[in-house]
């Protein structure tokens, strides 16, 4: 049995990765491969394009992407056509994965989408798309299968895959000892896994934190670089600004995340590891005007923070915006070093929304659904999908 697994971006790659090992646990007969990155190769899936390496955020910059895009549909449009793999299994990445669904839907490859997009929060009129193209959709989120299938379309709960790997992660010691030892509040920066995150929010990450320095002189602020790179963008930002309060590590952003008392963090899937860890935080995501006007068109959820989601309130205050929010983000973060009420009262949320949500084993959950999916399917459409 072959499976074409699809990500388009790091956290995709990690669910990707973890998939793969968890079909070739239930299988060890089965091939993965498609377009992913390290994570998946290392779990042993081929990858015919390191997609996850050209993760791309906005309008513009897709735009500018367009034609490794082309090329990439026609190389699996050519696979889909001449391997015939059993199934295409697409991990978030919509725009790009809506295209691949078509091709494989052509070829009569079925489709199912794990963590599949929040099209319920910016682009309700794609379910369209969902019901036409995906023959499965494998929700992350609890509310996600109502919705779904309220529109008719096949879509099962089976966790966040999320939780897998902050089930079996393990925190550095000697780097945790380390900081440990030395005077200080913590405040972890989180810019996120993306270039263009970074680069955006940045700025107001450390000017935030200037502010909560002034006023709390003894915080000082670990910046968590998600790559080598972004290590040395954030250095050269910080020697150029002069904060030496604030000091970028890289490869340890659990670690980060579990000292720091409170967190300022780019809207993204670390989300759920802060709440994993119930680790207070103010969540951000600062884009160019342009885009911030095309999100606010379509936008339809309350929230962008997946906790606030979950939670169905604000228990991360959040700003989407295309200023610089540094004086309101560090205000919430100044009130929770100050007011150890208000601080505990956070954390006591977070540990009862935890306790609902937080369930490990979505990626072994859908390996089975998966594989017992296609065992379920009449004998005429494997026989022609084998052909």
């Amino acid at each position: 049995m072959r499976i074409f697994i699809s990500a388009g971006e790091p956290s995709g790659d990690l669910h990707g990765g973890n998939l793969a090992r968890a079909l070739r646990q239930t299988d060890p007969g089965i091939e993965c491969v498609g377009f992913g990155g390290a994570c998946m190769e290392t779990a042993g899936c081929r990858l015919l394009y390191p997609l996850a390496g050209l993760a791309v955020m906005g309008v513009l910059r897709v735009l500018q992407s367009a034609h490794k895009f082309l090329a990439l549909l026609l190389e699996a449009d050519r696979y889909f056509r001449l391997q015939k793999p059993d199934a295409v299994v697409l991990i978030d990445y919509p725009g790009f994965h809506w295209w691949l669904a078509r091709r494989a839907h052509a070829h009569g490859v079925p489709v199912f989408y794990f963590v599949p997009p929040q099209i319920w929060a910016w682009a309700g009129w794609r379910v369209r798309k969902m019901r036409a193209l995906v023959d499965h959709v494998l929700c992350s989120l609890p509310f996600e299968e109502a919705w779904y299938r309220e529109r008719g379309v096949a879509a099962h709960y089976l966790g966040h895959p999320y939780f897998d790997e902050l089930a079996q992660q393990r925190f550095d010691r000697a780097f945790v000892d380390q900081e440990q030892a030395r005077s200080g509040t913590i405040v972890g920066l989180l810019p996120g896994s993306r270039t263009q995150e970074v680069v955006h929010n940045l700025p107001t990450l450390v000017r935030a934190a200037g502010r909560i320095h002034e006023r709390r002189p003894e915080t000082r602020f670990l910046v968590a670089c998600y790559k080598p790179h972004h290590l040395d963008y954030v250095s050269r930002y910080l020697g150029f600004h002069h904060a030496p309060y604030v000091e970028p590590c890289t490869g340890h952003t659990p670690e980060i995340i579990h000292l720091a008392k409170a967190c300022i963090a780019v809207s993204g899937s670390v989300g759920l590891e802060l709440l994993y860890q119930g680790k207070p935080s103010v969540v951000l995501y600062r884009t160019d005007s342009f885009t911030r006007r095309v999100i606010a068109f379509f936008k339809k959820s309350r929230y962008i923070s997946l906790v606030n989601l979950l939670a169905e309130k604000e228990l991360f205050p959040e700003f989407l915006t295309d200023r610089c929010e540094a004086e309101a983000v560090s205000g919430h973060i100044v009130r929770w070093l100050m007011d150890e009420k208000a601080y505990e009262d956070v954390v006591r949320e977070l540990g009862k929304l935890r306790s609902q949500v937080a369930e490990p084993g979505a990626c072994g959950r859908v390996a089975r659904y998966i594989l017992d999916a296609l065992h379920q399917r009449p004998a005429g459409r494997r026989d022609r999908a084998a052909a």
